[in-house]
């Protein structure tokens, strides 16, 4: 079971880095090109959200790997489900699909619990 814990961890978190450092280094008009809801947030709070996804993508992975403080990884995890709903809650309110906040989210959650559980 572990195993598979890990898996969809590193999934996860390679989905969230990736989409986060875009975020950061990626120039707003840019991002907004290709996601409509950027239209609803000023460049640093989208920049804000890019580190905030890096971060927690990092802290799903780091701790858990080196055995120091273990108990960020699921911290990282619940952190990214709660910006997930906040995506969710952002997307429904403009009327947007709500995918793939959604299912990242309910996946974040899923790995904050495997890692309290397993971990």
């Amino acid at each position: 079971m572990i195993i598979a814990l890990w898996v969809v961890t590193g999934l996860l978190a390679a989905l969230f880095a990736m989409a986060g450092s875009m975020k950061v280094v990626t120039p707003r008009e840019r991002v907004h090109e290709r996601m409509a809801w950027v239209e609803e947030v000023t460049a640093p709070q989208l920049k804000t959200i890019g580190a905030l996804e890096v971060l927690g993508a990092i802290g799903m992975i780091l701790p858990a790997a080196t055995g120091i403080a273990p108990w960020l990884t699921p911290v990282a995890a619940f952190g990214l489900a709660i910006m997930m709903a906040v995506a969710v809650r952002l997307h429904a309110r403009r009327r947007e699909p709500v995918m793939p906040s959604l299912p990242l989210g309910i996946a974040a959650l899923v790995v904050g619990i495997g890692w309290l559980v397993f971990g």
